[in-house]
């Protein structure tokens, strides 16, 4: 098994919102379709790596309970936290070191009020 997770849905009570603001703060494309009447925003993925979708549709309602999702940060997560508030979400944990080997993470809560989490090595 290479990955623990390989795939992961994050809610969205206003599609088109939530497709915009992971495509602004994450500076990339997101596929749109409709699979059984659930509207899905793909994230780019070259079908070897962990990737998921931003769903709507029913039995997916936004949350800040439950699992905890880390998103990549790339070399240096704050780049992606400096877009969070403009695109309408809010950080609820700035750039902490976790520790010198383990890198940084941060906390936001997305446009739908999901709780997310990234990480980066910087």
């Amino acid at each position: 098994m290479k990955n623990l997770i390989n795939w992961f849905e994050i809610p969205a009570r206003d599609f088109k919102r939530a497709v915009s603001f992971y495509t602004v703060i994450l500076e990339l494309d997101i596929k749109e379709t409709e699979i059984f009447g659930t509207k899905m925003g793909f994230f780019p993925t070259d079908g070897t790596n962990v990737s998921g979708a931003i769903v709507q549709g029913e039995g997916y309602k936004p949350s800040t309970d439950g699992v905890l999702a880390y998103l990549n940060g790339g070399l240096d997560l704050q780049i992606i936290l400096d877009k969070i508030e403009p695109s309408n979400g809010k950080i609820i944990v700035p750039k902490t070191q976790i520790s010198p080997e383990m890198g940084y993470f941060g906390m936001f809560i997305d446009s739908e009020g999901n709780k997310m989490a990234i990480h980066s090595p910087n």
